[in-house]
């Protein structure tokens, strides 16, 4: 497919899109936009920044609008489901960025902000209901949200709603909604656990893919450093020192360990602000807008807060710690090199990292090339008490809120699968 007219969007949805500045979709949105018009269940794999958001934003917007239309009454609504607040944010604005032909009434149901603005868009009998699946359960328990006419289901990123343990909630959520359905699937990877729960969720869905699964976008230049952890914080700032690269983007496997990060670039005289689960809406929010406008360089981050940062222009992503989880190592790299830029992606190894590193290399088929020794942590110098400290004055100029990350969910995670009790709704307590 050349151009958006031949993908069997409406005339006027194809004019606004000109008008909005897209005449060629990309390889997802070609491949995906015409099964799903067929209402057809999909399975679409895609690498991050591949604009696999509007695949499913302009095929729901397009059935709304073909209805009033042509006077039909409008399908059920459709749910979008999403593992973290930014990424739900961030659809919620492409709905609002398409939608002019029909400004469909949209619901944000997500953790972080006031419970009754969200009861209210919710009582208007939304078209579109975009959610984190904790909190959507959370007004299902209030009855507050019903799930019973849903025509169109999508689950963004579904392999990391597996990786930090969302299916009790996704699967709780879907035995609430019609079995006659349509059900997309978007991931960027495709582990053998998502193939299983395709059939178990999805009625013989088409697959489409664009790219090699877990095949990193081939514009970043990637590689390993082998390092102890007592050198990694020198290490970084050496390589930011350097000033070769603009916007960069730090992982960290934890929550203190970002603020140790942010904390020490900070005392370093190099301006960076901590993103992740421990942090307000607020806070979150100030921290991506500032990354965003360019008025700070560094964002440091865990995996889970990550998740909804599409920002374009970041040409360094820096793995601190090595992930856990291979597909993991797949998104945050892609997080670099999208609309077509080239991009660096640096990753530290300690030595009790070093099968985290071939897990990694397995699953991308592909050696990373490696420089440094472990024995490097031996002239690290010791860190000044300055340095020690570091952390905790970040945490003290950005007051936690004493919550887990999005993706434990612990109104889930104690409970037994499905059946979670109803927890007593508090407005002053956000949950994802």
């Amino acid at each position: 497919m050349s151009n958006f007219s031949e993908l069997g969007l409406t005339r006027p949805m194809v004019s606004l899109l000109a008008e909005r500045g897209y005449t060629v979709p990309t390889p997802i949105q070609a491949q995906a936009i015409p099964e799903i018009l067929a209402g057809r269940d999909l399975l679409g794999l895609a690498a991050t920044g591949t604009g696999k958001t509007a695949a499913f934003v302009l095929p729901i917007l397009h059935r709304l609008h073909l209805a009033r239309s042509q006077g039909e009454a409008t399908p059920g609504p459709a749910l979008v489901l999403s593992p973290t607040r930014e990424l739900a944010a961030q659809t919620a604005a492409t709905f609002r960025l398409f939608g002019r032909l029909n400004n469909p009434r949209a619901a944000l149901v997500v953790g972080g902000v006031a419970w009754r603005p969200q009861v209210d868009a919710l009582a208007r009998k939304p078209d579109i209901i975009v959610a984190t699946p904790g909190r959507l359960i959370d007004h299902v328990e209030q009855g507050t949200a019903k799930l019973g006419a849903v025509s169109l289901l999508v689950v963004d990123e579904i392999d990391h709603m597996l990786e930090v343990g969302f299916l009790p909630a996704v699967m709780r959520i879907v035995g609430l909604l019609p079995t006659d359905r349509q059900s997309l699937f978007f991931s960027a990877t495709m582990p053998s656990k998502i193939e299983a729960l395709s059939r178990k969720m999805q009625r013989n869905p088409k697959t489409v893919s664009v790219s090699q699964p877990a095949t990193p976008v081939a514009r970043i230049d990637q590689s390993v450093v082998l390092v102890e952890p007592g050198a990694k914080l020198g290490l970084l700032k050496a390589i930011l020192d350097e000033g070769k690269h603009g916007r960069s983007l730090v992982f960290t496997r934890t929550k203190r360990g970002a603020d140790k990060v942010a904390g020490h670039l900070l005392q370093t005289g190099l301006e960076a602000v901590a993103i992740h689960g421990d942090r307000s809406q607020k806070q979150r929010n100030q921290a991506l807008s500032e990354f965003r406008e360019g008025r700070t360089a560094i964002l440091v981050a865990t995996d889970v807060a990550a998740r909804g940062v599409h920002v374009d222009g970041i040409d360094l992503v820096v793995n601190f710690d090595m992930p856990d989880v291979p597909e993991t190592y797949v998104h945050r790299i892609g997080r670099t090199a999208r609309a077509g830029a080239a991009g660096v992606a640096i990753s530290f190894c300690g030595r009790a990292e070093r099968s985290n590193l071939g897990a990694i290399e397995a699953l991308i088929r592909h050696k990373l090339p490696t420089s440094g020794s472990h024995a490097m942590a031996a002239s690290a110098a010791p860190a000044s008490a300055e340095t020690r400290s570091a952390a905790a004055q970040y945490r003290r100029r950005q007051p936690p809120r004493h919550r887990p990350e999005e993706g434990a969910d612990p109104g889930l995670s104690r409970l037994p699968m499905f059946r979670p009790t109803a927890r007593k709704r508090n407005s002053t307590a956000p949950k994802e």
